[in-house]
């Protein structure tokens, strides 16, 4: 917008202005001349403050003392042996016949839980062998090892001469023929009748016809007392019958090595007594078939258990097995007539002695 200039001309600044020359007038300040200078002010004085010392550095914590795990201290050497071990002297009088089965040093553990310790035994062949000893202290273990089930973490099992746990798979299953086993409740089929069920065996590993298979089934069946039940099935039996049913099908295939884990478990006193004459006279009568036949070894029976009256009865060769290893074994007259105060305890049924509740 146009600026529109005030009457009277000029500018449009009305403001006087001093004359051209009035920065020279006398009351400016000469360039030439000295400016009187203002002094500066004297400094203010502070007064000190007062501020306190520090305060001593506090002395650094003393180094925590290094925690010491305390634990009881080790036993001296021989110490264990001396305690846990006191009444194993090992001794083990020969039978006068070559082991039909021999551990070598066998260890075993499951976890932490230590099960054969250093097992050294033997069961002669020819022999009706008992395994004894307090309950959970590996005697079914043993088993297993014998038949391959279980290979040792350390030491050796040997069958006839030869190592199980080094055996190829073609002859650990040839190996497995030579035994059989009667399990604590005779494990049948119970799908099966008693007839299948100890012809089973045959069936599985042999190429014999079914009249052959027959003839053999009979003949075991009628030895063990069950002739007149082949047609009736486990449910339909007694706890001694169907161990006797286990009995005859553990021997169809005419093993080397019979080994009864617990025969007497859940039979009364007096089927006990006729379980354990049955296994007498079974071998007694396959140690004849052996000889007649020039077999090269001769049968070994093995049983398991932890009955003083079928070992008193049945036993020829006696194994106690205790703690992971054997106390003592010998001949049975020899051992039921021993001097070792465990052995005499467990062989008599005391409560008195070095085997307690623990």
């Amino acid at each position: 917008m146009p600026r529109i200039p005030r009457r009277g001309g000029g500018s449009g600044d009305d403001t006087p202005k001093p004359p051209a020359d009035d920065w020279l007038s006398d009351d400016a300040p000469r360039v030439d001349e000295p400016t009187a200078v203002t002094p500066p002010a004297p400094p203010v004085e502070v007064p000190p403050i007062d501020v306190p010392a520090p305060a001593p550095a506090a002395a650094a914590a003393p180094e925590p003392a290094p925690v010491k795990v305390v634990s009881e201290p080790e036993p001296p050497a021989g110490r264990l042996d001396d305690d846990e071990y006191k009444w194993h002297t090992g001794l083990a009088t020969p039978a006068g016949t070559p082991d039909a089965v021999e551990f070598i040093d066998v260890h075993k553990a499951f976890g932490r839980n230590k099960i054969l310790r250093g097992l050294n035994m033997g069961l002669p062949e020819g022999k009706i062998s008992m395994i004894l000893g307090p309950s959970g202290t590996g005697k079914s273990v043993c088993i297993k090892h014998m038949v391959g089930l279980l290979y040792p973490d350390e030491g050796d099992v040997l069958v006839h001469g030869e190592s199980v746990p080094n055996m190829p798979d073609d002859d650990l299953f040839e190996m497995r023929k030579k035994f059989g086993v009667l399990f604590q409740d005779g494990a049948l089929f119970g799908s099966m009748n008693i007839f299948d069920n100890v012809a089973f065996p045959l069936r599985q590993h042999t190429e014999k016809s079914e009249d052959e298979i027959a003839q053999i089934v009979n003949q075991r069946m009628e030895e063990v007392g069950l002739g007149a039940a082949k047609d009736k099935f486990p449910n339909e039996l007694s706890g001694g019958m169907r161990k006797r049913a286990g009995f005859a099908r553990a021997l169809v295939l005419d093993p080397d090595i019979v080994l009864f884990d617990e025969p007497d478990s859940g039979l009364d006193p007096v089927r006990t007594a006729l379980l354990g004459e049955l296994i007498q006279e079974i071998h007694e009568t396959v140690m004849n078939e052996a000889r007649a036949d020039g077999r090269k070894h001769m049968p070994a029976f093995a049983i398991i258990s932890h009955d003083i009256m079928t070992c008193r009865r049945v036993a020829e060769y006696i194994s106690v097995l205790w703690r992971g290893k054997i106390v003592e074994a010998g001949p049975a007259q020899d051992m039921l007539n021993s001097d070792n105060p465990f052995i005499r305890q467990f062989l008599a049924g005391e409560s008195m002695g070095p085997l307690t509740m623990d």
